[in-house]
């Protein structure tokens, strides 16, 4: 069975909603053969990424950049899983205030870095969480799982 690791910072109801509707999407009834595990960004361990098939990573954008919570996940697994998991496939989403450039960039950076492949388009806005959003993150939530069942 594959898995696929959904680390997130989720510290208000609107990003908590978001998580809410990836996993809505991830765990959907059509897709088999795919075990979701979800960790808070501050819980993550190197032994759940080395396990994971995939990743679904979710954040605010704080200060220009990814939340403190996700930074430590990834100062705390980095060097450990950068060369085994080379190439797995992710996604992300990140919802901001006023920006989520500087968030973008350093996703985009640290991923790089640890040489995984982006598989579907990032859910990156700022702004109030409408239904379309939530429909948004169902949809990559789906389709980060749906790329892992084999």
């Amino acid at each position: 069975m594959a898995r696929l690791l959904v680390v997130h910072h989720s510290p208000t109801p609107n990003v908590q909603a978001l998580t809410d509707a990836v996993l809505a999407g991830a765990g959907d009834e059509a897709i088999e053969g795919v075990e979701v595990v979800v960790r808070q960004a501050l819980d993550a361990t190197i032994e759940d990424v080395l396990a994971a098939d995939g990743y679904l990573l979710g954040t605010t954008a704080n200060f220009g950049y990814i939340s403190g919570a996700l930074k430590h996940f990834f100062d705390s697994t980095y060097d450990d899983v950068r060369e085994p998991t080379a190439k797995r496939p992710f996604s992300y989403w990140i919802h901001g205030g006023h920006d989520t450039t500087g968030a973008e960039r350093a996703m985009q950076s640290i991923t790089t870095g640890l040489g995984w492949t982006l598989v579907a388009d990032p859910l990156t806005f700022t702004g109030e969480v409408t239904e379309v959003r939530l429909e948004s993150a169902t949809e990559l939530g789906g389709t980060v799982a749906a790329l892992l069942m084999g």
